[in-house]
């Protein structure tokens, strides 16, 4: 089982700037070998994915658009973070942490950080 805590939501000017962190709970040594990611949800749409980094560091984004998002990971803290730059009204959204461990084949969720921008 796998405990993921987001922190660095909050409340934003448009063309500002907001780190996002996820820590997941458990030893570092099994946080090395799990693919993580960040999603958002906005109010009455679907859950979209942003950004995915695997365990051998390899990233990719999702269909959006790129540039204004970097993913990142630190084995030694167990946390995936995600830079949002620019921001804009319509990133407003609860934003999600996500691990897959390849351990137990299982997904895990985090309870989502709020963004909102304002315009």
């Amino acid at each position: 089982q796998v405990q993921l805590v987001e922190s660095g939501g909050g409340l934003v000017q448009a063309g500002g700037s907001l780190t996002l962190s996820c820590v997941a709970s458990g030893d570092r040594d099994t946080f090395v070998g799990y693919n993580l990611g960040w999603f958002r949800q906005a109010q009455g749409k679907e859950r979209e994915f942003l950004a995915g980094i695997e365990w051998t560091k390899q990233v990719y984004y999702g269909n959006f658009e790129q540039g204004r998002f970097t993913i990142s990971r630190d084995n030694a803290k167990s946390t995936v973070s995600l830079e949002m730059n620019s921001l804009k009204p319509e990133d407003t959204a609860v934003y999600y942490c996500y691990v897959y461990s390849w351990a137990d084949g299982k997904d895990y969720w985090g309870d989502g950080t709020l963004v909102t921008v304002s315009s």
